[in-house]
């Protein structure tokens, strides 16, 4: 895989700023042009499908503690997720899961006793808020009993890149994505962009979109499915 160095130098050719025989960029181009790039990454983690895959991490909760703080350094010591989705669940000591159900701000919200104790949470509340050191929250309700564990499944942020010398580490189509949109976002305020160009970068990005779409999976309202736990996945 190229360099962020390599590929900026070929985003920058596709709009005329750079010849092909430009090798090299100054130091203030590198510090530009590195912040630029990474500006557009991080926006493009907030895109849920250009996001290639889902994370599985498991911790361990404590008794009686429903809060976990989740980021470098949290409670759940892990890059901070761009967010928590389906399916997440518990596991006990004898290895048997139970589902835990995703629920919002509003839906937490209701819940009278949040301190309840309970053994089995039933529903996990991803608060997306933002310490000074970068960690969200976890809560889930009620709170735990002893020696259980939760599997989340999480959406992680795109590679960022410390200096132009990082090599990227993205799956197919992602370069010519980063590349040729990096290119119309370069172009921006200094020199026209080209049609061709646009149709381009539009297309790049939809390809990995398309890809990585998740499948949708059929779901009947609990009035419709008469109060049952019916699945079409794993039967009643």
């Amino acid at each position: 895989m190229p360099s962020i160095s390599t590929m900026i130098l070929t985003a920058l050719t596709m709009t005329g700023e750079k010849s092909v025989e430009v090798s090299s960029l100054t130091t203030g181009e590198q510090n530009y042009h590195l912040s630029r790039l990474n500006s557009m990454m991080d926006s493009w983690s907030n895109e849920r499908m250009m996001i290639f895959q889902l994370s599985q991490t498991s911790f361990a909760l404590t008794a009686s503690q429903g809060s976990y703080t989740i980021g470098a350094g949290g409670d759940f010591n892990m890059t901070r997720p761009t967010k928590i989705v389906d399916p997440c669940f518990i596991r006990d000591a004898d290895g048997s899961d139970s589902v835990l159900r995703i629920i919002d701000a509003q839906a937490y919200g209701r819940i009278v006793d949040k301190d309840a104790d309970g053994t089995y949470p039933v529903y996990l509340f991803y608060d997306f808020g933002y310490s000074a050191t970068s960690t969200a929250t976890v809560r889930f309700w009620p709170e735990p009993a002893s020696g259980l564990s939760t599997f989340i499944n999480t959406l992680q942020p795109l590679q960022s890149f410390s200096t132009v010398s990082v090599t990227l580490s993205l799956p197919p189509g992602y370069q010519d994505a980063i590349e040729t949109n990096y290119a119309v976002r370069s172009a921006l305020g200094l020199i026209p962009v080209s049609p061709e160009l646009m149709v381009i970068a539009r297309q790049a990005k939809a390809a990995i979109k398309g890809l990585n779409a998740p499948a949708p999976v059929l779901r009947l309202d609990m009035a419709v499915a008469g109060g049952g736990r019916s699945s079409i996945l794993t039967g009643p």
